[in-house]
């Protein structure tokens, strides 16, 4: 797949008061290549199929209590022989093909076109000034007040997506409270929640192994 690749990219890296604190260049191969919109596309929907669980179920005629007694007799009555009130064209027998709760509904995608849909993501947030790099995200205490202050700095507003080196618990315990952060570890970036986010927020160090597993 031919993939355009945009030359030389440069970003700040922010702390989380907000001010400068650097700046970083990242790999066009991983951040400034051209979207490719089917594995983007393919990848929400393996993302979403394997979410489903097979919960549905309804009773077939063996499951459905009563009806062993023939409700008439088999001739001489003028009516339609039947053997079960619990046969499917009944009102209220059993269902003939319907959800097992067995269902299998997990789909898979190869390890290239996932690699491209994740680097096309990540292109698409850049393109679109929406990735937000910081010197790390995390806090020394549990306090949402912290975390509220830092997304307002580094003004990150709406669905946010932060990316970290590692889950800590004083980052956690912080934002776990805010409905519209979701806070992943790196090795957990998913395609679906980077398109669904309005800003990314990722730590530097995340950065190096992105570039790394995906290129």
């Amino acid at each position: 797949m031919a993939e355009k690749k945009t030359k030389g990219l440069s970003v700040d890296v922010l702390a989380l008061t907000g001010e400068k604190a650097g700046t970083v260049k990242l790999n066009p191969e991983v951040f400034g290549i051209e979207p490719h919109q089917q594995s983007m596309y393919d990848a929400v929907q393996v993302y979403q199929a394997n979410l489903r669980q097979a919960t549905a179920k309804t009773k077939k005629r063996d499951e459905v209590s009563g009806g062993g007694k023939k409700p008439w007799r088999q001739k001489g009555t003028g009516r339609a022989r039947a053997g079960s009130t619990r046969s499917p064209i009944w009102v209220g027998g059993g269902i003939a093909f319907g959800p097992t709760g067995n269902q299998n509904y997990k789909l898979s995608q190869n390890k290239s076109a996932h690699r491209l849909a994740l680097r096309s993501a990540l292109s698409l947030k850049v393109a679109n000034k929406q990735l937000i790099v910081v010197d790390d995200f995390k806090f020394d205490a549990m306090k949402t007040k912290d975390a509220v202050a830092a997304l307002k700095a580094l003004k990150a507003e709406g669905k946010v997506l932060a990316v970290v080196a590692e889950l800590e618990l004083n980052t956690y315990a912080s934002v776990r409270n805010l409905q519209k952060i979701l806070l992943v570890d790196q090795t957990n970036v998913s395609v679906y929640d980077l398109l669904n986010s309005d800003v990314v927020v990722v730590a530097k160090p995340v950065l190096a192994y992105l570039e790394e597993v995906l290129q």
